[in-house]
């Protein structure tokens, strides 16, 4: 304790050091007012399903009307249990369901009164999961969901389920949000609002947790649960059922109470089984690591070959800057087959253009494109010149205020590029002082767009670790992007039309309308000394022009805008990067 006491004094005094008395006073007022928002269980009160919303959702008319059989292992029949959780079902405002009690020992007989509960006695020496396999022997209804005896249901979890079911008949799969319950069951804590489908995500992580719904029809074609994989039967039931369906569907809304537990098993080599067979099923070829401290799974796809990569590199003046960032590329970067094609747009010092006869001298693979209309700048316009001249199978879009910090930071985006689903992957942008720069684009973050994490010093604080997770994006930076060299040409490009401000994430939401995922991964590291070589947004010529790229993308993309970003979720808000609640 004391030791920790002395590490936040030190702490403290060197923000005030660096930025001063007034700034830390600020700060702390700014960390009160931030912490008061995050009260999770105020939120709760703000947001939680009313009692007369309850009723009203009783007497709703469904014309799809389903029956729910709800699994639960009970290791012993204890009667005040089974009696309190038959009383929280019954307190659903749907009412179409089973409730399969799977008991692992001898069940005494008890007074249900009511025909919906069965009890399963299995064997005595059966596992949890062995005794959850026999009881789908037993089940009736068309949808299966498993809850642990501790667990708890939102009283309208099944009630938002057939709602949407009966927009969507087509579901096979449906998920929702939760958090989880103390010891005690008197405080809800650590809410986990979701992402939408991610492959990524769940590939480097079991982000789907609780509550999962799964059609019958869907689990007779993936099987039973794998007692096998011990702690992680769950993960590697979900990842199977992903593999034979794509009908799956998120509800935003916290509808599970997962019940806090002292007991902790994490098996983290089960869990790279689990991984693992998941891919060799999917026919990828790629090998799985876990991080010692997160728990989370890297997967490694693996190259066949080195892809020819054309690296696009926009340029006007500032040598040291371009410098750092070619340096970086041949010296770090143990890629190899590659070019690079420097555009070049109306330099004004001498010494740029001996830099690049220097360049030209010392490596065959660079060539220099003049960019033949020099005034305003034109980001989209460069780019999509240079992508005349380019030679690669992929491109990769790089800025010349950048600098690679891993060696495999190039071969890391590249496997992922060469996946079929995926249309472009991004990388991980710090800024010089070692604060994350990008970890992703949310669509809609301060009213267009925004970068995930920006400014965050440590990424175990982010979200559920998100900012360490290879996971799906609507959007990532071309500060450092890749792409098939076909795909780019098939949609047109960056638009020209956004000069500057948002043709990333313009090109990303083309890439997806195409039906191809945008992967971010942290595993491809760069500075990024960001607008180092343009300049701020500081004068009423560029502060128009802005404004006019911010209408134009609002307009052509007025539909995705509304309808919020699928791998954000809408309980949280768009004002801060930082995956915060959003507070009503």
């Amino acid at each position: 304790m004391k030791q920790e006491i002395k590490n936040n004094m030190h702490w403290i005094l060197r923000f005030i050091r660096k930025n001063g008395v007034l700034c830390y006073i600020q700060h702390i007022f700014f960390l009160m007012f931030h912490m008061k928002n995050k009260d999770y269980n105020w939120w709760r009160k703000k947001n939680n399903i009313q009692k007369r919303d309850l009723v009203r959702q009783k007497k709703s008319i469904f014309e799809l009307k389903p029956k729910f059989s709800i699994i639960i292992p009970i290791e012993y029949a204890d009667k005040k249990k089974i009696k309190k959780i038959i009383e929280f079902l019954q307190q659903q405002s749907y009412e179409n369901w089973e409730l399969c009690l799977s008991i692992r020992c001898e069940a005494k007989v008890f007074d249900y009164d009511d025909d919906r509960v069965k009890v399963i006695e299995s064997r005595k020496n059966l596992s949890m999961v062995g005794g959850i396999n026999h009881a789908l022997e037993f089940v009736t209804g068309e949808f299966i969901m498993i809850i642990q005896e501790n667990d708890e249901l939102e009283f309208n979890a099944l009630y938002e389920c057939v709602k949407l079911l009966n927009c969507h008949p087509e579901i096979e799969f449906i998920y929702t949000d939760e958090d989880c319950l103390s010891v005690k069951g008197k405080k809800y804590t650590c809410p986990h609002f979701k992402s939408d489908f991610n492959l990524d995500l769940l590939r480097s992580m079991n982000y789907i947790g609780h509550l999962y719904v799964v059609k019958k029809d869907l689990q007779k074609r993936v099987g039973l649960f794998c007692e096998e994989m011990g702690g992680e039967y769950e993960y590697d039931f979900i990842l199977r059922c992903i593999e034979k369906s794509e009908s799956i569907w998120h509800i935003p809304k916290v509808l599970y109470h997962k019940k806090e537990s002292k007991k902790q098993i994490d098996n983290i080599d089960k869990r790279k089984q689990v991984v693992e067979e998941h891919l060799k099923r999917c026919q990828e070829k790629a090998t799985v690591e876990i991080g010692k401290r997160t728990g989370i799974c890297r997967v490694r796809y693996q190259l066949d070959r080195e892809p020819f990569i054309s690296i696009i590199v926009p340029n006007k003046d500032h040598v040291d800057d371009l410098n750092r960032c070619i340096q970086s590329i041949y010296r770090i970067s143990d890629y190899s087959n590659f070019e690079i094609l420097i555009i070049e747009n109306g330099s004004d010092e001498k010494r740029t253009f001996e830099y690049y006869r220097n360049l030209l001298g010392q490596h065959k693979n660079i060539k220099v494109i003049f960019w033949n209309k020099s005034g305003e700048f034109n980001y989209s316009a460069l780019n999509n010149y240079g992508v005349k001249s380019a030679e690669g199978e992929y491109l990769l879009f790089l800025n010349n205020d950048t600098e690679i910090i891993n060696k495999n930071c190039i071969s890391e985006m590249v496997s992922h590029a060469v996946r079929g689903e995926v249309g472009a992957v991004g990388a991980k942008l710090y800024y010089p002082n070692g604060t994350i720069q990008h970890a992703g684009v949310i669509l809609g973050l301060g009213g267009i767009a925004g970068h995930a994490f920006c400014g965050l010093e440590n990424d175990l604080y982010s979200y559920f670790l998100r900012s360490s997770c290879i996971q799906d994006y609507s959007a990532v930076t071309a500060a450092c992007m890749m792409m098939p060299k076909t795909l780019f040409e098939e949609i047109g490009g960056f638009e020209e039309n956004l000069k500057v401000a948002f043709n990333d994430v313009d090109l990303c939401m083309k890439i997806r309308k195409k039906g191809k995922m945008i992967v971010y991964t942290p595993y491809a590291r760069l500075y990024h000394y960001e607008s180092k070589s343009r300049g701020i947004e500081d004068t009423e010529e560029k502060k128009r022009r802005f404004l006019g790229e911010v209408d134009y993308f609002a307009k052509k993309w007025k539909h995705e805008l509304e309808k919020g970003d699928p791998y954000y979720n809408p309980n949280l808000t768009l004002e801060r990067n930082d995956f915060s609640l959003r507070i009503v």
